[in-house]
């Protein structure tokens, strides 16, 4: 028997609710949940994800995204996602270029040969916030060194 994953539960700031959920509903298909004025809740492949309006934070001087050095890429800092199945994986690639969406990194192998070989993407929501979503051909190497 497979072990059962408990969902996560992950708020953040969006500027546009109604951009929120077109982006969150229409482009990446996640049901929506309970709602009021100032939130949404959405199923993000069985976790629970809560898009919260904030006003946009000033930035100050000399900050802007962080990124890290991964695998040859710039790897925006925050972000967040799932791991799917590689073909849900090819599949959700899919859906995102037949709406539009630009990724930060395209779709691509990462690790090739190596352990931890997966398939990973980044885009960001209307309101900037980065997700990478990876696939592992093997998942039992998610958290192999």
């Amino acid at each position: 028997m497979a072990a059962s994953i408990a969902p996560f539960h992950l708020a953040f700031p969006v500027a546009d609710l109604a951009r929120t959920r077109d982006f969150y509903g229409q482009v990446l298909g996640c049901p929506e949940g309970r709602s009021s004025s100032e939130w949404i809740d959405f199923d993000l492949f069985g976790h629970q994800i809560v898009a919260h309006l904030a006003p946009p934070r000033p930035t100050e001087a000399g900050q802007g995204d962080h990124h890290n050095p991964v695998d040859g890429h710039d790897v925006p800092v925050p972000h967040f996602g799932v791991v799917l199945d590689w073909d849900d994986f090819d599949a959700l690639a899919a859906r995102l270029r037949s709406h539009g969406v630009r990724f930060v990194i395209e779709p691509y192998v990462r690790f090739k040969g190596l352990v931890g070989e997966q398939a990973t993407m980044f885009f960001r929501d209307p309101s900037g916030n980065a997700l990478e979503f990876k696939a592992f051909r093997d998942r039992s190497q998610l958290f192999a060194k």
